[in-house]
């Protein structure tokens, strides 16, 4: 159900890893030429090597979340926020930034990082739960960084494999879940520091125009006040996701829909915020979404 330029509604993008079988036929007809673009800039289709890389699954979501917005009708909530990655689409709904420079930017974005991870090896652990054990001190102690902040009881740590395998027997101990995630890097660490500087370089040939609602960053947030520092300090710092929505929510949204893939967002939309909506928008031929 399209919602649009609601006082209450905020409209939000997911980031890496809410990709779903069905979405690279949502792009095929909702956005063939995105699609094409994509296949051109990557070099092969990243919509069928999405679960591969991070190279091929940031600009495969990049497409499928603006894909599913368009779908919906395009909804222009009164604020947008993108999650991680899914800040380029937010930027593309909020009027900042054309949908082909944003592909760029996201093809851009999954290499650098994948180059990264490759130079300076690790991974990602979620921890769930609140059982005794005090997670922030605990990655503190073995030099781990939060790299989410997702909802409560929902922290992401990153660095390298050893620290996250004795982070991960702890927190098992702890009675906390904790989970690896399916990405080959410490994404949101210091250890991406060389990636951020380059993408520093290829954010300064990009036009990005003043909006007319605000686009709220995942790491510093609030809106945005220069996309370029933002967008390249998000490869380094943390996505502060729970204080995010709690800040939109302070700002007056009281409905907020997530366009794109999946809907994890809306998941933790609801586990941070009481007396609020949480949708996530799907298109008719994908109504289980």
């Amino acid at each position: 159900m399209p919602v649009s330029d609601s006082h209450r509604t905020a409209l939000l993008f997911p980031g890496q890893g809410s990709q779903t079988p069905e979405m690279a036929a949502v792009v095929a007809a909702r956005l063939p030429r995105l699609a094409e673009l994509a296949r051109e800039l990557c070099g092969e289709d990243p919509f069928e090597l999405v679960g591969e890389s991070t190279r091929f699954a940031q600009p495969a979501i990049y497409c499928a979340s603006l894909a599913y917005w368009e779908a919906a009708g395009q909804p222009r909530g009164a604020m947008v926020a993108g999650h991680s990655l899914g800040e380029l689409a937010a930027l593309v709904a909020g009027g900042a930034l054309d949908a082909e420079d944003g592909l760029r930017l996201a093809v851009v974005r999954g290499r650098l990082m994948e180059e990264a991870a490759r130079e300076r090896p690790g991974g990602m652990l979620a921890a769930l739960g609140e059982g005794e054990c005090d997670v922030p001190r605990l990655a503190a102690e073995l030099e781990l960084t939060i790299a989410n902040e997702n909802a409560p009881g929902q922290l992401v740590l990153s660095g390298p494999e050893d620290a996250l395998a004795e982070a991960r027997k702890r927190l098992r101990g702890a009675g906390l879940k904790a989970i690896r995630l399916p990405v080959a890097g410490a994404f949101h660490s210091p250890a991406m520091s060389d990636a951020a500087d380059r993408f520093r370089g290829e954010l300064e040939a990009v036009r990005f125009r003043a909006t007319p609602v605000p686009v709220f960053s995942s790491v510093a947030a609030a809106p945005f006040e220069d996309p370029r520092d933002g967008l390249a300090a998000a490869l380094t710092r943390p996505v502060r996701w729970r204080l995010t929505v709690s800040r939109m929510r302070e700002a007056g949204a009281e409905r907020f829909l997530e366009a794109g893939p999946g809907d994890v967002l809306t998941g933790l939309v609801r586990r941070s915020l009481d007396g609020v909506e949480a949708e996530a928008l799907a298109p008719l031929e994908t109504a289980h979404v």
